[in-house]
């Protein structure tokens, strides 16, 4: 420790250009963080606001976009709700739309059909929850393109006219896409075409011939867990839990696999960039180690020395560029798809100091094997 910190006090200025990199570095992983968490909750933060336990989709339903893709029926639906330890199972219709609110706004809409009764129908921040054929609970996020209690939106090529009833608490997207609940009844008329303009009526319903759904919603038994083989086999179904159904959603796996990717970089990166810098500060010091390996100092003892001296610095420099990267985080722009999660920030920063930490140690192996002859002339 006296020879970590005589050193740290007399090299400010290596050790201080060594702690600016490993800030940056750290200010990159709490961005990249950031910019992850705000894309998955961008992505499917609809899905993750759900009490669902798993999705059944229909059987060899393609994985990517598997919630357009699926379609189940009322026979797979009962033979879900007649499996043991289910407690729900209740359809889901979903797809894409494109819609005019009543002062000309265009915008787009992932619509989740459900039944009002469910135990799928969201919880409400504002106005009411989902009821009757017309109305449907949006997005809290979808207020920034103009939506409030009433607006009365349009849908492109059908003309059929939906009410804002109320908002979800908090973000509720899929696809990078604000959701939109609406009944179940009222989704199969949009999916099947057959939505006449203006407001649905339940004439239309009784008339339409069209009782699918997208996929099967599955909420299990407290204390049980589903059989989900024998339930896939029953139904004629492919089931995938909640967290793995978030790689239905349109790009995510796409992106947050780039991510991830970049952020492995990084961590190498930080490796090997202290890694570099104790390699070459434990040569220009190897003089000052091998004196203190002649006078007794055991190899063990140079080791934690060094370390403490690394670890300091990681500390450091790591917690300062972290807290840089929360103001810049803080600053980012409302449009951008950012969010600063205590989880994953500490999560980076826990894996760039020990990382850092290994390529110190990998740099500073060396020290044990200082022959003490070397402080005495034995190299010459």
């Amino acid at each position: 420790m006296f020879l970590a910190i005589r050193e740290l006090k007399f090299a400010r200025g290596r050790f201080g250009l060594m702690g600016a990199v490993v800030s940056l570095i750290a200010i990159l992983m709490v961005l990249l963080s950031g910019l992850s968490s705000g894309l998955v909750n961008d992505g499917v933060s609809g899905l993750k606001s759900l009490p669902v336990t798993a999705f059944a989709f229909d059987e060899g339903t393609k994985t990517d976009n598997a919630f357009s893709r699926s379609v189940v029926d009322v026979e797979q639906v009962d033979a879900w709700k007649s499996q043991p330890g289910v407690k729900h199972a209740d359809p889901v219709g979903a797809g894409m739309t494109n819609a005019t609110t009543d002062n000309g706004t265009q915008i787009d809409l992932s619509l989740f059909g459900i039944e009002p009764d469910s135990f799928l129908n969201p919880a409400v921040s504002e106005g009411e929850q989902l009821s009757g054929l017309a109305g449907i609970v949006v997005s809290e996020t979808a207020k920034g393109d103009g939506l409030e209690l009433g607006t009365i939106i349009t849908l492109d090529r059908l003309d059929t006219e939906l009410e804002v009833i109320g908002f979800t608490e908090g973000q509720a997207t899929f696809g990078h896409v604000d959701m939109a609940y609406l009944n179940l009844d009222t989704w199969r008329l949009i999916a099947s075409g057959a939505a006449q303009p203006g407001t649905p009526s339940q004439a239309q319903v009784d008339a339409l011939d069209f009782d699918v759904a997208s996929v099967v919603a599955l909420q299990a038994d407290d204390g049980e867990e589903i059989d989900v083989l024998a339930g896939d086999l029953a139904a004629g179904t492919t089931t995938v839990d909640l967290k793995e159904s978030f790689n239905s959603s349109p790009g995510y796996e796409a992106e947050t696999l780039t991510l991830s990717m970049i952020q492995v970089f990084l961590y190498g990166i930080c490796a090997l960039v202290v890694g570099a810098f104790f390699t070459v500060w434990t040569i220009q010091r190897q003089h000052e180690l091998a004196v203190l390996r002649a006078v007794g100092a055991s190899g063990r003892y140079l080791l934690r020395d060094s370390l403490t001296q690394a670890a300091i610095l990681l500390l450091g420099f790591t917690a300062l560029g972290v807290a840089a990267g929360v103001a810049l985080g803080s600053a980012m722009p409302d449009g951008m798809p950012f969010a600063l999660e205590a989880e994953p920030i500490l999560t980076s920063s826990i894996i760039t100091i020990v990382l850092g930490l290994v390529g110190a140690a990998v740099a500073v192996l060396r020290i044990i094997r200082i022959d003490p002859n070397t402080a005495l002339g034995g190299q010459r």
